[in-house]
């Protein structure tokens, strides 16, 4: 069925918009057509959550979910068959301020207050999806929560009591059955295909906007259209609009496909649908592998990572992606298919070159798998930028050995920002393995690394920087998963503490 309509819940109102362009950003529409002016614009690239906005949709089992997202960087044609909520939706009809508001405003939370709607939008994502027997949120959850929108005037801690103190006033939850309600009604059962002209003029053309809702029918779509862009998360596709102007052509929306968002485990893997937001992938893969933990909250920001899929950031394949170092040290593999086949590599045989990877036209990642951890297995994952929070590494390096007794019999070193793209060290791996794991095999494997890469100098670090960084991780590595007195993560905190 082909259709001009996307259609949304808004203003507690179904609302149908049409005729504008594919890649028309959520924020355009609300500051230029709607005069929703309440969301701001500042970086337009996701980075500063000015334009924080909350999505809501139904789950696999039918319940609805509320996620922040950047309004800035994602398109129009995504909000089909969900809600969205923005600043303008909280206020009662009297006039009253929702408690979210209010603790802002007894807590002094705002001076410019250009940032205020987008930290308030976070907060009242944080507010609906707290349960309301599960206690207040600790302060790692508010910062969390926080990690995606940025202050220039106010500081920070009167916004994090501001979080707190939301809960104290008389409880004003989403009605949740009135929105799984109104989201069942607007809910495609089949492909949703919009075209609309470009405002640009006639060379962007009409590129259509394909959103199939079964991993069969995308398969079709993309066997029958393989040079249309796989638009995700929008994280990424998003500033080749915004900041570059690019025409994206037709655009194949992998985000309604129901099989492609599924996580499962059995017995050996933990696979990932390409779909999956990075929010859910990190969650699952922590379960398994606890390590994970501070790089899964360190991965850009909660917004980024409740629309950002951890299939898009495999697939995109960026030398400085945080996520394929992990999986690349796990031995995980990607899942690839073309029509009806389907088939696997292993990840780190996906990476070609420079943006260059082994997908052939019409072929697309359908999701990834990881093994299970074994008892003998030692993994760490470290990121090295210059915030703490949602930041760019310099260098993200992960390590796992497999050790017997104290001699390796297994390794595997993957680094990001090292080359051109995500890389195993395999010259440090090759001095370890059938070796001793000890203090003189780990820092030859030190030295080996500097055979293994020639990183470039950027913006982000020099290459001196980055060759020292990746011998002091695998160096880090060693101390914490030696047999003897192994160095335990709060010591390198405190040891961090002093030098600062």
């Amino acid at each position: 069925m082909t259709t001009q309509t996307i259609r949304f819940f808004q203003h507690n109102a179904i609302r149908e918009v049409r005729d504008v362009p594919a890649s028309r950003t959520v924020l355009q529409h609300l500051r230029e057509h709607d005069q929703c002016t309440g969301t701001k614009e500042g970086c337009a690239e996701g980075d500063c959550g000015a334009c924080t906005v909350v999505i809501g949709e139904l789950d696999a089992d039918g319940q609805p979910v509320l996620k922040a997202v950047n309004a800035c960087i994602q398109f129009m044609p995504t909000l089909d068959g969900r809600a969205l909520f923005t600043v303008e939706d909280l206020r009662a009809k009297d006039g009253t301020l929702h408690p979210v508001q209010q603790a802002m405003v007894d807590c002094h939370g705002s001076q410019c207050g250009f940032c205020t709607p987008g930290f308030v939008m976070s907060m009242w994502a944080l507010y609906q999806n707290q349960p309301a027997d599960a206690g207040l949120p600790t302060r790692d959850e508010i910062n969390a929560a926080l990690s995606g929108n940025l202050c220039r005037c106010t500081g920070y801690r009167p916004i994090v009591d501001a979080s707190q103190k939301m809960f104290e006033y008389p409880r004003a939850a989403l009605d949740h059955d009135h929105l799984k309600r109104q989201l069942e009604s607007i809910q495609r059962k089949e492909t949703f295909e919009y075209a609309a002209p470009d405002a640009r003029g006639a060379a962007f053309g009409h590129p259509t906007f394909f959103a199939p809702v079964s991993l069969a029918e995308f398969a079709r779509l993309r066997a029958e259209h393989p040079d249309a862009r796989i638009l995700a998360g929008s994280t990424d596709v998003g500033l080749w609009v915004t900041k570059q102007f690019r025409n994206l052509g037709d655009i194949l929306y992998i985000g309604n496909v129901t099989e492609l968002k599924s996580i499962t485990r059995d017995g050996q893997w933990l696979t990932i649908g390409a779909a999956a937001s990075l929010e859910d992938s990190y969650g699952a893969l922590s379960s398994v592998y606890p390590e994970l933990a501070e790089l899964w909250t360190r991965f850009a920001s909660r917004p980024i990572r409740n629309a950002g899929t951890l299939g898009g950031n495999v697939a995109n394949g960026s030398p400085i992606g945080d996520s394929m170092p992990a999986l690349i040290a796990l031995d995980a593999e990607i899942v690839l298919q073309k029509a009806t086949k389907v088939h696997t590599m292993p990840l780190d045989a996906f990476y070609l070159g420079y943006q260059k990877s082994a997908l052939e036209p019409g072929e697309f990642v359908a999701g990834v798998r990881v093994p299970l951890p074994s008892a003998k297995l030692r993994f760490r994952t470290y990121k090295i930028s210059k915030r703490y929070d949602q930041d760019i590494s310099a260098v993200c390096a992960a390590f796992a050995v497999t050790l017997d007794g104290t001699r390796v019999s297994a390794a595997r070193f993957a680094f990001g920002g090292m080359a051109a793209t995500p890389k195993r060290a395999s010259n440090a791996e090759a001095v370890l393995v059938n070796e001793e794991w000890n203090e003189a095999n780990v820092e030859a494997a030190m030295r080996a690394l500097d055979v293994d890469f020639q990183p470039l100098t950027d913006m982000r670090a020099s290459s001196a920087y980055r060759s020292k960084v990746a011998r002091n991780v695998l160096w880090r590595f060693f101390l914490e998963t030696r047999e003897d007195s192994p160095l335990a993560l709060h010591d390198v905190n405190a040891f961090v503490f002093d030098v600062q």
